[in-house]
């Protein structure tokens, strides 16, 4: 493994500022704190800060040379809705608020990255340290791209890194194409007629309607679209009635809906408002659907894919540069890849051994309470933001 000399010996500095991120976490749009710690660093280490864009988004540009090509790094700073069961030194100082998905530590390993870069200009051109707020489910980089993200600090490609537990700490995974879903959400409201449970016949009843409507829904999935097209359809909420004994008169179903592309998400949104407008109308009642789009697919470019490939293949070995396994989660960094060529990649955060005493009992898996980033991947993280900007933007 090939790392940055000068960032191992920085290590524990930004480990400590991962910790002390981890320990105080923000939620989405409430960034106040982090994005105020990441405009001192960058202040200090004498990179001009653009602040405001997403509301808590900050951005650091750094230039040297004469060329007038230009690369997007971004990190997330955004914590979650969860309450942390680990017991260590640095776990959450806000009840029901964690850093369960490792936005510190990506935000750890860019200012890792922009502390060398801002030192050593080992480039020709202009790099844009892009620390976005509201990740998780606030879609922070399509507001930056609102307040004028790419028209105030333009790139030619930009490139986002996630952890990843399960997958080695010392290891990359990155691939073309589709990696991450598009993440949606429906609401279908179900109006029938109650009546006493005794007197069934004189309801209509929404209850067995949104039985016939669950099943109906996955038909969409294994006989509307083609096989070979990746979605899932999920029912995670039926909600009706509030007693033993009443029919009630409305039955409302919530869920997601995640696809690679859009063309079969368009398929999937047809077919269930006809679904809904038409299924409730054979039992007498009436159907209607609230469908939300999120996330679009992340969909890796493939010419900067495959240059991101080759500055891990430098760093740690094509045995370690591993295959990404396209996953049904989603992520904002999408909104950035439709408006510029780009990818995202996966950095291994180890299986949990990391852990110091005191975690909690559950894995250490994204969005559980026992979660923690593994800072041992701070210096390969940040080594990889400087070689790829080395390499992006090398001279003439």
């Amino acid at each position: 493994m090939r790392l940055v000399e000068e960032i191992l010996a920085s290590h524990a500095e930004i480990a400590g500022i991962r910790r002390d991120i981890h320990a105080h976490p923000e939620l989405r749009y409430e960034e106040n704190r982090t994005s105020d710690m990441v405009a001192a660093k960058l202040t200090e280490w004498g990179i001009p800060i653009l602040r405001g864009l997403g509301g808590t988004g900050v951005v650091g540009t750094i230039r040297n040379g004469s060329s007038a090509r230009a690369i997007g790094l971004r990190a997330d700073m955004d914590a979650l809705p969860i309450q942390e069961e680990n017991r260590f030194e640095h776990r959450s100082r806000h009840a029901g608020k964690m850093h369960a998905c490792g936005h510190d530590g990506h935000t750890a390993m860019l200012l890792a990255a922009a502390k060398h870069l801002s030192r050593h200009r080992n480039f020709d051109g202009t790099v844009h340290l892009i620390f976005q707020p509201a990740e998780e489910g606030g879609a922070g980089a399509r507001r930056m791209m609102d307040d004028g993200l790419f028209e105030k600090c333009p790139v030619d490609a930009v490139f986002g890194m996630h952890n990843f537990p399960g997958i080695p700490a010392g290891s990359f995974a990155v691939a073309a194409g589709p990696v991450m879903a598009s993440s949606n959400e429906f609401e279908i409201t179900i109006e029938g007629t109650g009546s006493h449970a005794a007197l069934p016949h004189e309801s209509v009843d929404p209850v067995m309607i949104a039985c016939n409507m669950a099943q109906a829904l996955q038909t969409i999935i294994t006989r509307n679209k083609k096989p070979v097209d990746t979605a899932v359809l999920s029912i995670t909420q039926i909600h009706a009635g509030d007693a033993y004994n009443v029919v009630p008169n409305q039955a409302i179903l919530r869920g997601t809906i995640r696809t690679f592309t859009v063309e079969v998400l368009d398929l999937i949104e047809k077919r269930m408002r006809e679904i809904v407008e038409q299924l409730p109308k054979a039992f007498g009642a009436t159907g209607s659907l609230r469908f939300h789009r999120n996330y679009p697919p992340t969909v890796n470019h493939v010419k900067e894919t495959e240059f991101a490939r080759s500055v891990m293949i430098d760093i740690v070995g094509e045995k370690n540069t591993l295959a990404f396994e396209p996953t049904m989660g989603g992520e904002d960094f999408s909104f950035m890849l439709l408006e510029k060529p780009g990818c995202y990649n996966i950095i291994g955060n180890g299986g949990g051994e990391h852990r110091h005493h005191g975690h909690g009992l559950g894995p250490c898996s994204l969005h559980n309470p026992s979660y923690d980033f593994n800072d041992e991947v701070i210096p390969l993280g940040a080594t990889y933001w400087v070689r790829l900007v080395e390499k992006f933007l090398a001279p003439a």
